[in-house]
């Protein structure tokens, strides 16, 4: 008896006790153990790189000066008739006491910067008098909680009056913090959502009340013991999955488990129709199935752990979030999922019964598949004509992926907030006043020995500043008195300078981040032109944050994906005992992820108006789909390797191709819409996600794994087999002729 064969026997004969085992495992981990939002220990460095140079010059900044310029919790206040007299009063009167302490119940707020475009010039300012900043700096000690609660005591006590205009509270923390509450209390709904759809969808496949029941039972026992442990080891270890990547992982589990299942319960159903004893048939499909969803979801957690290379901390903890839950999913789908089968019997398919559905090969016809429905005839295709229909996919999917070449990247945190919200309604009017860079400046600080006494020249290199592409305006150390100067621009150890840099778009777009970029490579230049050619200048910000930040995801990429793309491959060299197949399986999963990601960009960028993605979407989806891909490869690959063993490959790939893209395409229905379904979550992210993986798995499943896979398949023949014997068939003696 072969191995797999013992194991089926051995969870159909404990099927109890394998059930009673998962309940109970389930029931005690939510108990005992933490969920992901009392887990949470990360902080801004989760996100951002550990080393990134922006915040080594944030603090810097503030140490030689003795006081920060950069604040990311900001009061707007906007009246497009003009502010009052009474209310730039006010405004003024304010700012002097936030400074001074003076203000009751509010001397947690160290210090206030006030701003209005009654004195601004554009194109700083976009009109007159209609618009006041006020930036509030806070003790590294408050956290965003504490700071959301003496700003919303700040609004309510001293901006109340309806002649201040006040608007509201914006800039990254305060968005950061927002996205947080958005997610937290749309996640529910994407749960919900979730079930309601995976519900549906397998009962419409299966025709059955019970199997999706069942689908449902072992989701839930596999999300709520992979949630708990997922808190629990990032707790222990202190690195939390982030909240913008839960819903990630939750969907995932959904949608994965839900892919087993349905491959568990297709065989079985099979079998069921064949007359088969139900634990027989248990056995019978545990013994097909498992070793085939073992190598799938291992190949996808082996995928997903590749993140543990990547340098940012969230993606670390992303990766093997995402692998622990895929291996939970596993667990429970080989061991529960059969247990389970094995206890309902045909139950399972209620109200319908399994009925045989016996293919023209079974029943020792000849049938050309050319003439067949569906899916038999776009597989009869891809047989007999592999070289068109190959390059017809090929030239599909190179159209989808020529959308990369103008997708720009970006953090668009606050613009990616519903436009209701209030946070994004106040930079709306702030951006409205003013140009949009002025919610989160970048600082320049200019170090040299006794820069401060060269006041010519740097106030040459501001006005050189002030004309640098992007730049809406500039102040330093030309323009302010001496007296104000020092200290602010200039340090008291006569050695730095600074300068408030303020862009015209979007600080944490991808347009402002071009354009701090080139102001790096040109600021050694202009050091030079304004004779401080030995100073340094280093930069501070959001905008030099984001900057770093993206070259370092973009920078794990290129170190995750040749590590996920080689265990990918490797597991199904494993598999398939071959080293020819793989090659060209994993180059068609690369392929449709171009595609997908193009595809994405098309509808973002062209269709919708986005001037960027969010740049993590791209690195999440190429992992995801990555991962996913080898499911649909291990299974379908390995269908019509056991078939190809006793016929010849093109007729394995139509008659196993058949049997085995139904339930693939199923699957990558359900998993596409349980992804769809991120973007009931109103972030930009979120919505970004949704399409992208909903596009790629569903040119995965209908596309490459139905059309491409196939045609390179019949095109490669036996030799993809190489160099192991698998697809090699001993000759068949003819008959001899009677002529």
């Amino acid at each position: 008896m072969r191995p797999r064969e013992r194991f089926a026997r051995a969870i159909v004969a404990g099927r109890y006790a394998i059930v009673a085992f998962w309940v109970a495992a389930a029931i005690v981990l939510s108990l005992v153990l933490p969920s992901i939002d009392q887990a949470q220990v990360g902080a801004l460095g989760d996100l951002v790189p550990n080393d990134a140079a922006a915040i080594q010059a944030e603090q810097r900044s503030a140490t030689l000066f003795g006081f920060p310029l950069l604040s990311r919790n900001i009061l707007v206040q906007r009246d497009p008739a003009g502010l009052s007299k009474a209310a730039l009063a006010r405004f003024a009167t304010r700012t002097y006491a936030l400074n001074r302490h003076l203000m009751p119940g509010l001397t947690g707020i160290a210090g206030a910067l006030p701003l209005t475009n009654a004195l601004a010039r554009p194109p700083l300012a976009r009109e007159r008098g209609t618009t006041a900043l006020t930036y509030l700096f806070f003790p590294t000690d408050i956290g965003p909680i504490g700071r959301a609660g003496l700003i919303d005591r700040l609004e309510k006590r001293s901006v109340s009056p309806p002649g201040d205009a006040l608007v509201g509270a914006t800039g990254s923390l305060s968005a950061r913090q927002e996205q947080a509450t958005v997610i937290e209390n749309r996640l529910p709904l994407v749960e919900i959502a979730t079930v309601l759809v995976v519900l549906a969808a397998v009962a419409l496949h299966f025709r059955a009340l019970v199997a999706p029941l069942l689908n449902l039972a072992a989701v839930a026992i596999a999300y709520l013991v992979a949630i708990r442990l997922i808190a629990y080891i990032g707790s222990r270890v202190g690195v939390s999955v982030p909240r913008e990547v839960t819903p990630v992982i939750i969907v995932l589990l959904f949608g994965v488990l839900t892919d087993y299942s349905i491959f568990f319960l297709s065989r079985f159903r099979r079998l069921l129709a064949e007359e088969l004893e139900p634990r027989a048939a248990a056995v019978r499909a545990t013994a097909e199935i498992a070793p085939i969803v073992m190598v799938a979801g291992i190949s996808v957690a082996a995928a997903s752990a590749a993140l543990l290379v990547a340098r940012l901390g969230f993606l670390q903890a992303f990766g093997p979030g995402m692998a622990l839950a895929v291996l939970v999913g596993l667990a429970v789908a080989v061991t529960f999922v059969p247990a389970i089968m094995a206890i309902t019997g045909t139950a399972t398919f209620w109200p319908s019964r399994p009925r045989r559905e016996l293919p023209p090969e079974e029943a020792g016809e000849f049938v050309d598949a050319s003439r067949r429905p569906g899916r038999s005839r776009a597989l009869g295709l891809a047989a007999r004509h592999p070289l068109v229909i190959a390059l017809v996919c090929i030239a599909v999917l190179g159209a989808g992926a020529s959308g990369l070449s103008h997708m720009k990247v970006g953090n668009p945190l606050i613009r990616g907030l519903p436009d209701a919200n209030p946070i994004s309604k106040a930079y709306a009017a702030a951006a409205k006043g003013f140009a949009p860079g002025v919610i989160s400046p970048t600082v320049v600080v200019v170090e040299a020995g006794g820069i401060v006494a060269r006041r010519k020249p740097l106030a040459h290199l501001q006005r050189l500043l002030t004309r640098q592409p992007g730049v809406a305006a500039v102040a330093g150390p030309g323009s302010v008195p001496f007296r104000v100067a020092r200290g602010a621009a200039l340090s008291s150890t006569g050695n730095a300078a600074r300068y408030i840099v303020m862009l015209k778009s979007d600080p944490l777009g991808a347009a402002a981040i071009d354009d701090l970029r080139r102001l790096q490579r040109r600021m050694p230049g202009l050091l030079g032109d304004v004779g401080l050619p030995a100073a340094h200048a280093s930069f501070a910000g959001d905008t030099a944050l984001v900057s770093e930040t993206v070259e370092e995801t973009f920078g794990d990429l290129a170190r995750v994906a040749p590590v996920a793309i080689l265990a990918v491959a490797l597991l199904l060299a494993l598999f398939l005992r071959a080293l020819v197949a793989p090659l060209y399986l994993v180059a068609a999963s690369l392929l449709a992820l171009c595609a997908s990601l193009g595809a994405t960009a098309y509808i973002f960028v062209d269709l919708l108006g986005y001037a960027e993605l969010t740049y993590y979407v791209p690195f999440m989806a190429t992992v995801l789909l990555l991962a996913l891909g080898s499911d649909y490869n291990v299974f379908i690959v390995g269908r019509i390797w056991d078939t190809a063993r006793t016929r010849p490959i093109r007729a394995a790939i139509v008659e196993a191709g058949a049997s085995a893209s139904k339930p693939i395409a199923a699957a990558g229905l359900i998993l596409g819409l349980s992804f769809a379904l991120l973007a009931i979550v109103p972030l930009a992210a979120f919505r970004e996600i949704a399409v992208a993986m909903t596009v790629g798995l569903l040119i995965d499943a209908f596309l490459v794994r139905t059309l491409l896979v196939p045609a390179l398949m019949a095109l490669v023949g036996e030799r993809s087999g190489w160099p192991g014997k698998r697809l090699v068939r001993p000759p068949v003696a003819l008959p001899e002729s009677t002529t």
